[in-house]
């Protein structure tokens, strides 16, 4: 950021009183501007068994397979995004249940949440993001070619928590591979 979205003068970075990080501060009107963590909002859509997959159209990672998701918009609800992102990748109807994981993912800034949900119909079909969507059992699953670890790791807490007949809600830390 060089200039301030509010009065147009220029920022400079440093840290504001009272606060310990560095961020962007316009010295013309003081307006201290924060960047955080984005929100990436989706749902683990189920039926009979199978859960709902979507092959990205769009990069990062076009061609791999992905639970719907996407970024939280401003003035929406956790729920109303995943509903909205299940939507426009998989032209989908969901209920969703509860919150399944909540895994931050520091190094690139971001946090992604991820519901159970439960499909209303079989009325799904590729959106805009997607060049393909399909159910798949667990042992469908395309394990090597899924697009990000947090919808790997979320995809074997669903399994793991199935087998065990009892759901519960997952908390965690990616951290980049080495």
């Amino acid at each position: 950021m060089k200039f301030c979205p509010n009065c147009g003068a220029p920022v400079t970075v440093k840290v504001p009183t009272g606060d310990h990080l560095p961020r962007h501060v316009c010295d013309a009107c003081g307006t201290v501007h924060y960047s955080n963590p984005k929100m990436v909002i989706g749902c683990i859509p189920e039926w009979e068994g199978r859960v709902l997959l979507c092959r990205r159209a769009i990069e990062p990672r076009s061609g791999l397979w992905t639970l719907p998701a996407g970024f939280m918009e401003n003035g929406e609800t956790v729920a109303q995004a995943a509903l909205r992102e299940t939507f426009e990748e998989a032209n989908a109807r969901v209920e969703l249940a509860e919150m399944f994981t909540v895994l931050s993912v520091p190094y690139v800034n971001q946090v992604h949440i991820f519901y159970r949900a439960r499909l209303l119909d079989l009325d799904f079909g590729p959106g805009t993001e997607s060049l393909e969507v399909a159910l798949f059992r667990e042992e469908e699953v395309p394990w090597r070619e899924i697009a990000f670890r947090t919808v790997s790791l979320t995809l074997e807490h669903f399994y793991a928590d199935r087998e065990q007949g009892a759901f519960q809600i997952h908390a965690g830390d990616i951290h980049p591979k080495r």
